[in-house]
């Protein structure tokens, strides 16, 4: 069932269900009360990432904040997405932009890497689950997807599912059309690897192709930056080998 945008959608830590009633927290009982300026009898949209979509309804609006009555559900809980999406963490800005549209894009697991060239040594974690959060109220996802701590690339490697394929973005490989590699692995189970601004270094890379479960894709003839890379590469496998193929 397609998201209802005429709606506010709102993210909630709130078990829900028909007749639950709670209040909002402050910040967004100061944004639904002095931002959107919702009064009493106002809709909108409720999720918490467990149990749907609910229509929601403002019951008070009072100095101690709004307090919200759900109502009927419209959106059963879909199952998480099990693409795994490991990035290195980038610059302010361009970190934002990387984990909004991964989350868009159908990543179920986002998962920091700190890598030989990694700018970034410690994200800022309560900042990219927000905008994992903003993402998913924007366009009608209802899996959010789980946030793991950072870790170093040879970690992530030697705790890897084998049997999941890792695809490997590899500006250094020998052609510019990544859809023959990424036809060639039937595997159900993928992730995707982005490395940093300055790119993985050679011991890396030699270090991926040496493994059985990566595959190594390009993403054309131009060189891309490492946001732009994410959601090219995104657009590929989710086309190719996840869930845009049903």
């Amino acid at each position: 069932m397609r998201a209802n945008y005429r709606l506010q959608r709102l993210f909630v830590p709130h078990d829900l269900g028909h007749g639950v009633a709670f209040d909002a927290d402050r910040p967004q009982s100061h944004y639904l009360a002095h931002v959107l300026r919702m009064a009493e009898g106002a809709e909108l949209l409720v999720f918490n990432g467990r149990d749907g979509e609910w229509r929601a309804r403002v019951a008070a609006v009072g100095k101690k904040g709004v307090r919200l009555a759900v109502g009927r559900r419209e959106r059963p809980q879909p199952p998480a997405p099990d693409l795994v999406y490991a990035f290195a963490p980038l610059k302010a800005g361009r970190l934002d932009y990387m984990v909004q549209k991964a989350v868009e894009m159908g990543a179920g697991t986002l998962q920091p890497v700190l890598t030989q060239h990694t700018q970034v040594a410690k994200p800022p974690m309560e900042k990219m689950q927000a905008n994992a959060i903003e993402a998913a109220e924007q366009c009608g996802v209802l899996a959010l997807p789980a946030l793991r701590p950072p870790v170093k690339l040879d970690a992530l490697l030697a705790g890897w599912e084998t049997d999941r394929r890792l695809i490997f973005c590899d500006e250094d490989a020998a052609t510019d059309d990544p859809l023959p590699a990424l036809r060639a692995v039937a595997e159900s189970k993928v992730g995707v690897l982005i490395g940093p601004e300055g790119g993985f270094s050679d011991d890396e890379r030699r270090g991926l192709r040496a493994l059985p479960f990566v595959t190594a894709i390009p993403l054309g003839p131009r060189i891309l930056r490492a946001d732009t890379a994410a959601v090219a590469a995104l657009a590929l496998v989710q086309a190719t080998l996840g869930d845009w193929r049903s």
